[in-house]
């Protein structure tokens, strides 16, 4: 699957597009958030019940020391009973993510979410970042303690790129004014995998939805979505909307909610192969950052979110506007970002005047697909 996008680490000028705006780019996404999840929610159904496997399970769990890599240079961590987490899904092609395609080094924050969890932990808002937002990447350390310069009119997903996650998280928090609490991360496989594990995902589409480019084929009506099928469908432009990657967030958005709503009702406290069977899947599923890089860390995290289901989340994409000198790409609208910012800073609901305007909230594609 080649790569039709301008290099990130470059400070060239970017090519202008042709065609028309929204135009379908490369590479793919997924929905990260419904991984790490589904991964904390299941870690901590088996916690008690898993004692003689707990160094195995701990040993699954990759962890990246954020805190250190960035330092002091961050916004100041506010204590007020909430939390914020950035939950990333790289699209690297190595290893079993071959599969998905090649053409491209290394590996990019295909899907970016900030979720904050309110006071009190029953609700929860989550913001999406385009990947092809055009920002000021803050400079930042590469995973081996490189120096990486700042650059101005860089896509979103290129700080992952040339810096890692600690370099998404800087960005992140440049971009926001909000310190990150925790870093939660998952790839192609690792999201296929645990659908398959929880034995698939109940859907209703409300009209067909066929792309061949993500290999997905669906008529209207009710669906158990297999890890194949779940993956393409949050995989696919073409099949949905008008063929954007705004459209796809949106997508994404609506299988997030029906999925953890899903999670809640699985019901393996009685079945301990299916138990371990998930806890490992979701131990695999995910790297974090090294407050979360064990069982008892990240059963706990787990437990602060258990109550928070799909009605409870509030999901917005970061408002922007299509850049005028090139169609697949989107600027940040300043004033709305300000008033999505500012509500989680105030650990407040984002107010609907925040998104009226954007580009990334409008269309159809997140009533395309609901949960049964």
């Amino acid at each position: 699957m080649p790569d039709d996008e301008s290099t990130p680490e470059t400070g060239s000028p970017r090519p202008r597009a042709k065609g028309r705006r929204g135009r379908p780019r490369g590479r793919r996404s997924k929905a990260v958030l419904v991984t790490a999840w589904a991964a904390a929610g299941l870690v901590v159904l088996g916690g008690a019940g898993l004692g003689y496997v707990y160094f195995k399970l701990n040993g699954n769990i990759n962890g990246v020391d954020i805190n250190a890599a960035l330092g002091r240079d961050r916004p100041r961590n506010v204590d007020n009973g909430s939390m914020d987490i950035l939950v990333l899904g790289s699209d690297s092609r190595s290893g079993a993510n071959a599969a998905y395609g090649h053409g491209q080094d290394g590996a990019r924050s295909d899907t970016a979410m900030v979720v904050h969890i309110a006071k009190g932990h029953k609700k929860a808002s989550v913001v999406s970042i385009p990947r092809d937002t055009l920002v000021t990447r803050p400079e930042c350390t590469d995973k081996h303690g490189r120096p990486v310069p700042a650059a101005r009119q860089q896509m979103f997903n290129s700080a992952y790129a040339v810096g890692g996650p600690a370099c998404a998280v800087k960005t992140v928090e440049s971009l926001s004014g909000i310190r990150m609490d925790h870093y939660v991360e998952v790839d192609f496989t690792g999201f296929k995998k645990l659908v398959d594990t929880l034995g698939g995902v109940d859907v209703t589409t409300s009209r067909a939805i066929h792309d061949p480019k993500s290999h997905l084929r669906l008529a209207p009506g009710a669906h158990r979505l297999d890890g194949e099928q779940a993956l393409g469908l949050v995989r696919t432009r073409h099949g949905v909307g008008d063929g954007s990657d705004l459209g796809r967030i949106q997508l994404q958005q609506a299988f997030v909610k029906a999925l953890l709503n899903q999670v809640k009702q699985v019901g393996v406290i009685s079945n301990p192969k299916k138990l371990y069977d998930l806890a490992d899947t979701a131990t695999s599923a995910v790297t974090t950052d090294s407050d979360l890089d064990s069982v008892k860390q990240l059963a706990g995290f787990a437990g602060s979110l258990k109550d928070i289901g799909g009605q409870d989340m509030t999901m917005v994409t970061l408002p922007v506007r299509y850049d005028p000198a090139d169609a697949n790409r989107v600027l940040p609208l300043a004033r709305a970002d300000a008033q999505v910012w500012s509500a989680l800073k105030a650990d407040k609901p984002i107010p609907a005047s925040a998104v009226r305007d954007s580009a990334g909230d409008k269309g159809d594609a997140g009533r395309v697909v609901g949960g049964r």
